[in-house]
């Protein structure tokens, strides 16, 4: 506390000519409109004020939830291409398979070539087709003059056995 004292002065209300209100000269003839009931509203109760922690966990909720969502998104990524890649490759072992059974095909086909080639198969197959072994040949040749010359004597091709005749079929016994 001071020990100085101070004089309580009432303190007037200061008037500028700006405010000031002209004084009514007549008496109010309407009555006066009534003023609305006013009463005391209870404030709102204070919301509950957010510690550190509680701001901290609500700025890194959606850090968090991108973060997750991109490895979702990686790993179904991941997913899709292994399986892709996983069915190229059962494809490629498919038409290394198919191409492996073409080669031999190939092979064999070739061994056919090379087998019917022999003197020996073609006779055969000359045999088989109904075709005779030629005779002796005769040439023809040039003397110096330009005149042919026939030299040999054609023999003609002997005509091949004629095949045996099918044997009658025997009707059954007991039949009519």
């Amino acid at each position: 506390m001071s020990s100085r004292a101070t004089a309580r002065v009432p303190v007037t209300p200061r008037t500028s000519s700006a405010r000031a209100v002209p004084a009514r000269t007549t008496p109010r003839t309407t009555p006066r409109s009534q003023r609305p009931q006013l009463s005391v509203v209870a404030a709102p109760a204070p919301r509950p004020r957010r510690t550190a922690r509680t701001a901290l966990r609500s700025r890194r909720a959606p850090f968090v939830l991108l973060v997750v969502a991109l490895l979702a998104g990686t790993t179904l990524g991941l997913l899709v291409l292994n399986t892709a890649i996983a069915v190229d490759s059962l494809q490629a072992t498919r038409l290394r398979a198919d191409n492996a059974q073409r080669a031999q095909d190939v092979q064999r086909l070739e061994q056919r070539v090379i087998d019917g080639n022999t003197p020996a198969a073609i006779a055969q197959a000359a045999v088989a087709a109904g075709l005779v072994p030629a005779g002796t040949p005769a040439y023809l040749v040039l003397d110096p003059e330009g005149a042919p010359v026939l030299r040999g004597e054609p023999v003609p091709a002997e005509a091949p056995p004629a095949p045996p005749a099918p044997a009658p079929a025997e009707r059954p016994a007991g039949g009519n």
